[in-house]
């Protein structure tokens, strides 16, 4: 049932919309060409925030930064039960979804998908979000610019996302 319902939900919502449009007596490819000159607008104007964000994230692991934090911080997340191997996932992630996916891949390709270091990557690459890379592409693309409490409303759900991934897994599959 649940397989049916996925399969016809996409076409159910768009034959929604367009005959809601229809009613309303919309003209649908109109609105469609200008919601996507305006979306392809809005990505161009996206290209030089995601070129810096990409160049930082970059320089923070070809610098050797990142194993540096690890080998600092891991004595310390081993008594929590967080393996120092998804340290880098819990950094990574924050900042950019393809190096956090990267992280998560080699985890697994390294450790196994069944392992406890490759469900607790796999969980908190579902569980956390991309805090830094949203506030500025999406932010940056609208010129917000006084955007301190979402940095600290993204940054705490990604904290917490961390946590529960880890009380999770260590429940579950230790």
């Amino acid at each position: 049932m649940v397989s049916l319902a996925a399969k016809w939900a996409i076409p159910f919502i768009l034959f929604t919309v367009t005959l809601l449009a229809f009613v309303r007596r919309v003209n649908v490819y109109e609105v469609f060409v200008r919601g996507a000159q305006e979306g392809f607008t809005t990505a161009i104007k996206t290209i030089p925030f995601l070129v810096a964000m990409f160049v930082a994230i970059s320089v923070f692991r070809a610098s050797g930064a990142m194993e540096l934090f690890v080998s600092i911080f891991s004595p310390v997340t081993n008594l929590f039960g967080i393996p120092a191997e998804v340290i880098p996932l819990g950094i990574m992630r924050p900042l950019s979804g393809g190096g956090a996916l990267g992280i998560t891949a080699e985890l697994i390709k390294t450790y196994g998908p069944d392992s406890f270091i490759g469900r607790l990557a796999s969980t908190l690459q579902g569980s956390t979000d991309t805090t830094f890379f949203v506030l500025t592409l999406y932010f940056g693309s609208v010129n917000v610019v006084k955007y301190r409490y979402a940095v600290v409303s993204g940054l705490s759900a990604d904290i917490t996302g961390f946590i529960a991934s880890v009380v999770i897994c260590n429940l579950v599959f230790k």
